[in-house]
C-alpha cells in the first residue's frame, strides 16, 4: 500500500513528534523548549507558521499521550475510536492548496489554525487512512530490547522492525554476529 505524500508527511510528523516524549529507555523530553517546538515545525516542514509561543508549546506537549497509544493498540476497533477522539479535538477545514513547489494536496485544518490544532487533524486523518485501508498493523514500537520508539512501517513488505537501521538495527546485528563469533569459538 502506498500512502500519498501528504499522508507519509503526517504519518513523519507524528513518529516524531510521539518520539520526543520520555521513554522507558530515556528520562530526555525532547520538546521541552519553544526554541525545541520551533526547531520540530521547521524540520517537519510546516508551512505558513505564525510565531509561536509557550501556548503552542503547552498544546503540542499535550498531543503526545493521546496519540502514543495508537502505536501499541492491537485492534482496528481500538485504534479507530483513539483516532476519533484526538480528530474530534481539532477544527476540520478540508482545502486544497499548492504551496512550496508541491502538487495540489489537501490541508484538513483551518488557514490560521493553531500548530496543536494543525497536528490534530492533520496527523489524525492520516492515521484514519492508514486503519481505513486495513494497515494498522504498520503502526508499532521499535523491536530493539532498549527501545520502545514508535515508528511507522511503510516498507513494501511490512518488514521494518527498527525505528532506525543504522542504530537500532545495527546495534542489535552486531550484538548477534559478536555473539555467533563467541559461540564459534572465533
Amino acid at each position: 500500500m502506498t500512502f500519498s505524500h501528504d499522508t507519509e508527511q503526517a504519518l513523519g510528523t507524528l513518529v516524531r513528534l510521539v518520539n520526543t516524549m520520555p521513554g522507558p529507555n530515556s528520562q530526555v523530553d525532547s520538546l521541552d523548549t519553544l526554541e525545541e517546538l520551533e526547531k520540530f515545525v521547521q524540520e517537519r516542514e510546516f508551512s505558513a507558521v505564525d510565531t509561536l509561543t509557550d501556548k503552542d508549546l503547552a498544546e503540542v506537549r499535550d498531543l503526545r499521550p493521546l496519540f502514543a497509544p495508537v502505536f501499541t493498540t492491537d485492534s482496528d476497533a481500538s485504534a479507530a475510536t483513539m483516532i476519533n477522539a484526538i480528530i474530534a479535538r481539532g477544527t476540520s477545514t478540508p482545502r486544497l492548496t499548492n504551496h512550496d513547489g508541491h502538487p495540489w494536496h489537501i490541508h484538513y485544518s483551518r488557514a490560521g489554525a493553531s500548530m496543536a490544532c494543525r497536528i490534530t487533524v492533520e496527523c489524525g486523518i492520516a492515521l484514519a487512512q492508514v486503519i481505513s485501508a486495513g494497515e494498522r498493523e504498520r503502526l508499532r514500537r521499535c523491536e530493539a530490547p532498549d527501545c520502545d520508539d514508535a515508528l511507522i512501517d511503510l516498507s513494501r513488505n511490512r518488514s521494518k522492525r527498527y525505528c532506525d537501521a543504522r542504530t537500532c538495527g545495527n546495534r542489535l546485528h552486531v550484538a548477534a554476529y559478536r555473539e555467533r563469533r563467541k559461540a564459534s569459538g572465533e
